[in-house]
Order: C-alpha cells, then sequence, then structure tokens
C-alpha cells in the first residue's frame, strides 16, 4: 500500500472539506489521510470492502441500511463498492475509533447532505469532538505513564 502523509494541518482541513461536501472524484490526499491505497480498485465486493477496512460485512451492510454510506448495485446486484464509499467508510470508522456515536455521525452526514448552509454547526460538532479526542489522549499519555514507571520499578525498559 503506497500512501504519503499531508504536510501541514491546513492540507488536512482542506483534504476533509473535499470529501465533507462529497464532491466526486475523492481527492487522492484525502485517501492518504485516510490510509487507502493510492492505486484503489474503482470498485470493490463487500469482501473486497470488508478485508480493506478491517470491518465485518455484516458492519457494512449496517452502514448503508441506516443511510450512513451508498453503495451501488452491481448488473448482478451485488454491492460495488466505490471509492467515494470506501473513503467515506474509512472516514467513518475513524469517527469511530476516537468515540464518536452512530447518532453523531447520522447527524454529521445529514447536516453534510443539507448544504455548505450547515458548515457552522458541523464545524461545531468537530471542534467538540476534538476536545474529547485530546481528553483521551491526555488520559492515555497518564496511563502509559504509569505503566512506563511500574516497568522501570520491576527493573524492565519502557524502550519500544
Amino acid at each position: 500500500m503506497t500512501t504519503t502523509s499531508l504536510s501541514t494541518g491546513a492540507d488536512q482541513r482542506a483534504a476533509i472539506a473535499a470529501y465533507g461536501s462529497a464532491l466526486e472524484p475523492v481527492d487522492p490526499e484525502l485517501l492518504s489521510l485516510l490510509e487507502l491505497p493510492d492505486d484503489l480498485p474503482d470498485r470493490l465486493s463487500i469482501a473486497e470492502a470488508a478485508e480493506l477496512t478491517g470491518l465485518t460485512a455484516h458492519t457494512l451492510r449496517y452502514y448503508e441500511r441506516i443511510g450512513l454510506v451508498d453503495v451501488h448495485r452491481d448488473a448482478a446486484g451485488y454491492r460495488s463498492y466505490d471509492r467515494r464509499a470506501m473513503a467515506r467508510i474509512v472516514f467513518i470508522s475513524r469517527l469511530r475509533a476516537s468515540g464518536m456515536s452512530i447518532s453523531t455521525i447520522s447527524h454529521y452526514l445529514e447536516l453534510v447532505r443539507q448544504g455548505d448552509q450547515t458548515e457552522p454547526q458541523r464545524l461545531a460538532l468537530m471542534q467538540q469532538h476534538r476536545g474529547g479526542i485530546q481528553r483521551q489522549l491526555r488520559e492515555l499519555q497518564l496511563a502509559l505513564a504509569v505503566t512506563d514507571y511500574k516497568i522501570g520499578v520491576y527493573g524492565g525498559s519502557a524502550a519500544p
């Protein structure tokens, strides 16, 4: 998998803004930010999408059923995940990994669908979520410090 990292927070914000406004095609920089391969195929089966994202097929179908992601069907009626659907799935996964609830994600995506006039609400939602992530990181840093201390007490090394 070939990925590149975005150099600045402004680049990251621009990439996410491009995704959030649901523009086609998906920005290649966003694919990098979301850690999707640069050579992502145009269409993936549900099994391929599950393997790439680490989610189960059940979860992917659930996201589709509740309206978090739009998935096209091929001529035989099978789900066919395009680059936009894959970017959204990974975006949702990152929000979930950071503790955002499905209902909040759904609310955010509804605001996206309503258009540019909802940008202030989306910004507020993301700023609030960012604060929660920062609190989580502080708590994890403290937990790591306590763990490192105990490793040192027992004569071990906390170095990687």
